[in-house]
C-alpha cells in the first residue's frame, strides 16, 4: 500500500502547484486590459447572441473564481470580477462559461452525460467513503458474517461514481475552452497576443480537471486494493 500513498502525496503536491500556478496566470492576465476594452459580461452576451442563443442571461455572482452555467435556469454566472473587468482572464473566463451554453444548446454528449450524472453523484459522494470505512471497520470486527465486505463495496461502487463523473468532466471542460477561443480568435475579439494569454490561462484551468480525475482515479483504486485486496 505503500506505493498508493505515495502516488496520492504525488497527485495533492501536484494539485497543490497546479491549483497555485492558476491563480498567478489569472493574476498576470488580470493585469494584461483588453484592445476592445469589452467587459467580461459584454463578451459573455456577444458570444451567446453570435451563437444564436438569446435564451440565457448572463449574471454576476459573489466570489473568486465561482464562474459557471448552470443549465437548470440557462444562466451564465460570472464572478463580480470577470462580469465588470476589461482584460484578457476575464475574457477567457467568460467565453468558456458561454462555451458550457452552447454545448447544451448543441446537446453536446459529454455534457448531457455529465447533467444525468450530477443527482446520482451529489447523493453517493455524501455516502461513499463513510460505507467503504464502515464496512472494512464491521468486517475486520466480526469475519464471520461477510456483510461488512457488501457494505465496504457498495461504498466503492458509489465512489466510482465520482471517478467516473469527474473524468467525463475532461472533455466538457477542455471542448468549453477550444469553442471559446475558436469564437475569440473567428470573431477578431482578441489580438494574437491576447488569444495567447487566453489560451494559456484556460490550459492551467483545464489542468486542475485533470489532476483532479487523477486524484479520484487513485482514491478508487487504493480503497478497492483495500477492500478486495484482503478477500480471499
Amino acid at each position: 500500500m505503500m506505493q498508493f500513498y505515495i502516488l496520492i502525496g504525488l497527485i495533492s503536491l501536484v494539485s497543490w502547484w497546479i491549483s497555485n500556478k492558476l491563480k498567478s496566470k489569472f493574476e498576470k492576465y488580470s493585469l494584461v486590459q483588453l484592445r476592445n476594452g469589452m467587459s467580461g459580461a459584454e463578451i459573455a452576451e456577444k458570444m451567446l447572441a453570435d451563437n444564436g442563443i438569446f435564451n440565457v442571461k448572463v449574471i454576476s455572482t459573489p466570489g473568486r473564481l465561482t464562474d459557471h452555467y448552470n443549465p437548470k435556469d440557462k444562466t451564465v454566472n460570472l464572478s463580480e470580477s470577470v462580469y465588470n473587468q476589461r482584460n484578457i482572464a476575464a475574457a477567457a473566463v467568460a467565453a468558456h462559461e458561454v462555451g458550457h451554453a452552447v454545448q447544451h444548446e448543441k446537446a453536446y454528449s459529454y455534457l448531457t452525460m455529465r447533467s444525468k450524472l450530477v443527482p446520482i453523484v451529489s447523493l453517493t459522494s455524501k455516502f461513499s467513503q463513510w460505507l467503504v470505512i464502515g464496512g472494512l471497520i464491521l468486517g475486520a470486527a466480526s469475519e464471520a458474517t461477510g456483510i461488512g465486505f457488501y457494505i465496504a463495496v457498495t461504498g466503492l461502487i458509489f465512489m466510482g461514481f465520482a471517478t467516473v463523473f469527474s473524468f467525463i468532466t475532461l472533455p466538457v471542460e477542455y471542448d468549453a475552452s477550444n469553442r471559446a477561443l475558436a469564437w475569440l480568435q473567428s470573431k477578431n475579439m482578441v489580438s494574437q497576443q491576447e488569444l495567447v494569454g487566453a489560451k494559456d490561462a484556460l490550459k492551467w484551468a483545464a489542468r486542475t480537471y485533470l489532476v483532479a480525475a487523477l486524484g479520484s482515479l487513485a482514491m478508487l483504486l487504493y480503497w478497492g486494493m483495500s477492500i478486495l485486496g484482503g478477500r480471499d
